[in-house]
């Protein structure tokens, strides 16, 4: 059930809905100790009922909120509320990459400034061992002052700086998830993530690749009518070369 405004978590209490997903739904909140706005993720009954699913997912955001970038959001902390459990985040004030392609494809030089910045991003995450593993437009905001943010670091997956392979434990979100246990985006994700196969950091720069291309031309590099289908093009197809 929706939380109404007002509704108090903590030290936050809820302002207004943001957004949702299958990880959770997220709201403004004020936290009422520092006096800022926040954003507040409220995961859902199925993961927070879990013992290793949740501590999977606290160890991961400690992790990811030791990264001090200023392309990556920033994790204040994880809390509970009677048995509601949430993750306080970074609010940040602007748009998603996929509110911005919905217009069509970037200008040139804008699109450059933002692919730097996520590249930016990926590499002091990879640096510290972790693999983001869902990098697509709806997890990457442009905040008003022109800075490129990757959300959900906390939710990500870690690996050994020097480790080849990733556990292969699923996320959970509306198209994010086959019914195989793959992990990832569908149309986003990268080969071996399609084929269920361990992956490293390279799966992230493809993701990203695919962002960029959708940036780029406005359309999406491997989308077909079906899932299943995109799935296939991801594994044996090449994307329509851009200049076309």
């Amino acid at each position: 059930m929706p939380l109404s405004p007002g509704t108090h978590l903590g030290p936050h209490e809820v302002l207004a809905p943001l957004g949702r997903g299958g990880m959770g739904e997220v709201y403004r909140a004020r936290d009422s100790r520092l006096g800022r706005e926040v954003a507040l993720k409220i995961l859902p009954a199925a993961l927070a009922s879990d013992p290793l699913r949740l501590g999977l997912l606290k160890h991961e955001a400690r992790s990811a909120s030791a990264l001090n970038h200023p392309n990556i959001i920033t994790i204040y902390e994880i809390g509970q509320a009677d048995s509601t459990f949430y993750i306080a985040m970074e609010l940040v004030e602007g748009a998603s990459l996929r509110e911005l392609v919905l217009t069509g494809p970037l200008p040139l030089r804008r699109l450059l400034s933002i692919a730097a910045q996520i590249a930016d991003g990926l590499a002091k995450a990879h640096g510290a061992g972790i693999v983001h593993r869902d990098l697509k437009p709806d997890n990457l905001m442009v905040s008003n002052d022109g800075f490129v943010k990757i959300l959900d670091f906390g939710l990500a997956k870690l690996v050994p700086v020097r480790s080849e392979s990733v556990s292969d434990l699923s996320t959970s979100s509306h198209e994010e998830i086959d019914p195989s246990g793959i992990a990832g985006t569908v149309g986003y994700m990268s080969p071996e993530q399609a084929s269920g196969k361990p992956l490293d950091f390279r799966s992230d720069q493809f993701s990203l690749g695919a962002v960029l291309y959708e940036l780029a031309t406005g359309e999406r590099a491997f989308r077909r009518e079906t899932p299943i289908q995109t799935l296939a093009a991801i594994l044996e197809d090449e994307p329509t070369p851009i200049a076309s």
